[in-house]
């Protein structure tokens, strides 16, 4: 049966970090927008700030959904399934804020995470959670993680960094129902 927590403790911190994927939900306020679900994983990319806080590192890829109503309306799900052991599924509900390299809070909040993977990176998302939730995961199949996969590292190796800005600018400036995501490179509009 589901149980609301009213903080993330350390036993469930310790469950959110062994999860080796974890899936983002977002959703644009318009009606007809598209809702999205983007899986996230790679080591190291999600950490926990405090029992009310976390942030995962966001990576150039082909779109920017989450980028896109994250900035606009500000809400956002993290899912993590049990996929060996216990069965379980966390939910953290919250209000997400996107951070860009160029933001301030960008540098402090970065060196929480392991250094490696800094190419590619294009914002840091952080969740204020307000709802932190838990179910049985009982129909969640059972499933071996054998190691992250390292295309996304070799792929982002073989560009320079004019590559990405352009690639923001042309390909994660809006999410696909046009709802604004990256701006062009500089500081963030105010």
């Amino acid at each position: 049966m589901g149980k609301i927590h009213d903080h993330i403790s350390p036993r469930m911190a310790r469950f959110l970090l062994e999860q080796p994927v974890f899936f983002v939900g977002s959703a644009p306020l318009d009606a007809e927008g598209h809702v999205n679900v983007s899986p996230k994983g790679m080591s190291g990319t999600f950490a926990i700030l405090d029992e009310h806080r976390v942030a995962y590192l966001d990576y150039t890829g082909s779109g920017a959904e989450t980028i896109a109503h994250v900035r606009e309306n500000g809400r956002v799900v993290l899912m993590f399934c049990a996929f060996t052991g216990p069965p379980n599924i966390v939910r953290l509900h919250g209000r997400g804020r996107i951070l860009t390299p160029t933001d301030p809070e960008f540098a402090p909040l970065r060196r929480r995470f392991p250094k490696e993977r800094t190419l590619g990176q294009r914002s840091l998302v952080v969740v204020d959670v307000h709802r932190i939730s838990d179910s049985c995961g009982f129909s969640v199949p059972l499933m071996e993680w054998t190691g992250d996969r390292d295309l996304l590292d070799r792929h982002h190796e073989r560009h320079d960094p004019a590559y990405f800005d352009e690639y923001h600018r042309t390909r994660n400036a809006t999410g696909i129902d046009g709802t604004p995501a990256l701006s062009p490179p500089g500081p963030e509009p105010v």
